[in-house]
């Protein structure tokens, strides 16, 4: 292996990924005092957050009656009792005091006549612990929520003087003899150039792995680096067998309509024009939980009252809600969908169809942002020196389905909690120990050994075979003949990346390498999804069995763990749900049937 010259840099705290989550540790983090280095593989304003549409749910009441009592039911609720409920309890609670600082940092979101922040409806958002009418929680910046979060978090993260190194491809985590993480490698893409950044603390903060699947609303760099190298570290992640499927994505584009139309009164049509929803969730209708409106939509697609030529997708009817209201409220859609489904959205309905849309599985971790993992029988130890955030992350509040406009929240809470956690456990300029002389061997080998792979097959062949395979056997409904099927498909292909061919040698600007780096990152979560809902013999949240079409709380109310080494092994085990709160304030939502 040729000598790779590595150039050294030492922080307090380093955070990868430049999304919500890592924007909100990184300038919290410089806040507090800490020398703090972010490190993205994109410019930070383009990270995938700025894609989030519809709005960051908080119990402020600005529109209505609301409790963050009664978010925290509806999150409990929304996750089928998969969530940890001291978390949900963290994360509703913490919602209020977070949006009014975003809203003090300069997020420009839209007003009431009184001037105070709009919200609208959204998905399984109740008052009155399910038993009042629809909450208006959801805080909105028109329909473009994210583009303005991301973008104020990116001047505030410049204002604290934390350093950006924009356009640096994580490689992996360099972690001790004891098994503490001590930093990472990262590759400058525009250089060529490697960098050890050793830190006393690394927050993952690299989003979903949605391009696993062939259609997902998830950018094409949504690729779960931070996943990849916690699996490559011999870690485990967590709840991967759930993935959000979001009712409305255009037709053929995969392109995201948010909820906030339906939130704004937008209504689902089958091919006879029928507005199906009421006949699956008749309290709630078009406003059910994304779980449940895609599995409606799917079997409305079944038995044969889909629209267009295949008859294979939906309609999503905008027409009666009129031009001042869509021009004011939904600006970003009715661009969305003249360009990429050539639709007038005041006078024709948008073709939708599900599409992948977010991960509620992720890397393990505590409310505070600290990574986790069962050792030595205890479900909850620290891995030192790591945290994860946002998508990327599995705290868990989101369970086995995740309640729309919670994820941005998620990003700020957690985001937010992980600089809180360091400010108190982290010592500012604090020695670090001496890494051992061959700390990033491994990692090197690797990145030589992809540089110059040689096999027959091209990344892009095997990605393909991935993305059909996901998209066909771990998709809205699942049953045991196709999960199998499935997962002798994923190890196989997970076994071809052997074979995989590079035929760029550079480091300067080499996007085949990346790519190939994000494919090995993806494969592996793939294959740890599909055997992660082979093994799990229920249904729950987005997690739907048609041969287990039951949940069944007395044998799966439990976390999955699932870990893959490099021969594509991999292992299950189990983590207690957290059933208790963390004050008296509120009480536990116990298990009961989920209907809306």
């Amino acid at each position: 292996m040729p000598a790779y010259k590595i150039h050294e840099h030492t922080f307090d705290m380093v955070v990868v990924g430049a999304g919500g989550a890592g924007l909100r540790a990184t300038f919290g983090l410089a806040q507090k005092g800490l020398k703090t280095a972010c490190i993205t593989k994109v410019f930070p304003t383009r990270s995938h957050t700025v894609a989030a549409q519809g709005g960051v749910a908080a119990a402020l009441a600005n529109m209505g009656e609301d409790d963050w009592r009664y978010h925290f039911f509806d999150t409990v609720k929304g996750s089928d009792w998969l969530g940890d409920q001291d978390a949900i309890e963290y994360m509703c609670r913490e919602a209020i005091p977070a949006i009014i600082e975003l809203e003090h940092y300069g997020v420009p979101f839209s007003r009431t006549d009184d001037g105070k922040i709009y919200q609208r409806p959204f998905g399984g958002m109740t008052t009155r612990y399910g038993e009042g009418p629809p909450a208006q929680r959801t805080c909105a910046a028109a329909d473009r929520t994210g583009h303005a979060i991301l973008h104020t978090l990116y001047q505030q993260s410049l204002a604290h003087d934390a350093q950006f190194f924009i356009e640096y491809f994580a490689l992996d985590l360099i972690m001790d003899a004891n098994g503490a993480c001590r930093g990472v490698l990262a590759l400058d893409m525009a250089e060529g150039t490697l960098h050890l950044f050793k830190a006393q603390g690394t927050v993952l903060a690299t989003g979903g792995y949605g391009r696993a699947y062939f259609s997902a609303t998830s950018a094409h760099t949504c690729t779960g680096d931070g996943g990849g190298m916690v699996l490559r570290a011999g870690l485990s992640m967590q709840d991967m067998e759930f993935v959000q499927f979001h009712p409305t994505g255009i037709y053929g584009a995969g392109c995201l309509i948010t909820e906030g139309v339906r939130g704004e009164g937008g209504i689902l049509r089958n091919s006879n024009g029928e507005r199906f929803m009421e006949r699956y969730a008749p309290s709630v209708k078009d406003l059910a939980p994304r779980d449940m409106v895609s599995r409606a939509m799917t079997m409305e697609i079944r038995e044969g009252r889909g629209v267009g030529d295949h008859k294979d997708h939906i309609l999503l009817d905008l027409t009666h809600l009129g031009p001042e209201v869509i021009h004011e409220k939904l600006p970003g859609i009715a661009e969305s969908a003249r360009i990429f489904a050539n639709v007038d959205v005041e006078k024709q309905p948008i073709p939708v169809i599900p599409t992948v849309h977010y991960n509620m599985g992720g890397i393990p971790t505590n409310y505070h942002g600290e990574v986790v993992q069962l050792k030595n029988g205890n479900p909850d130890e620290v891995v030192p020196g790591l945290y994860a955030i946002g998508e990327a992350a599995c705290v868990s509040v989101h369970g086995a389905n995740r309640l729309g406009s919670n994820s941005l929240l998620d990003l700020v809470v957690f985001g937010r909690a992980v600089a809180n956690r360091a400010a108190e456990t982290v010592k500012r300029d604090g020695k670090q120990a001496t890494l051992a002389s061959d700390a990033c061997d491994q990692a090197l080998a690797r990145l030589d050994k992809l540089r110059n792979a040689n096999g027959g097959t091209p990344t892009a062949v095997i990605r393909d075979k991935m993305q059909r395979t996901m998209q066909a056997d771990a998709a809205v409904f699942r049953t045991g003949d196709t999960l199998r099927d499935g997962v002798t498909k994923m190890r196989e292909i997970h076994a071809s990346f052997a074979d995989v061919k590079v035929s760029d040698r550079s480091l300067i600007w080499n996007s085949d390498l990346i790519e190939t780096y994000e494919l090995s990152n993806l494969l592996d979560q793939a294959l740890v999804t599909i055997v992660s809902a082979e093994n799990r013999t229920e249904s729950r949240g987005a997690h739907a069995r048609e041969d287990f079409p039951d949940r069944d709380d007395a044998n799966w109310q439990k976390h999955t763990l699932c870990s893959v080494n490099e021969r594509g092994e991999t292992s299950i085990d189990y983590r207690p749900v957290h059933m208790y709160t963390l004050s008296d304030d509120v009480s536990v939502v116990p298990p009961k049937k989920r209907v809306y």
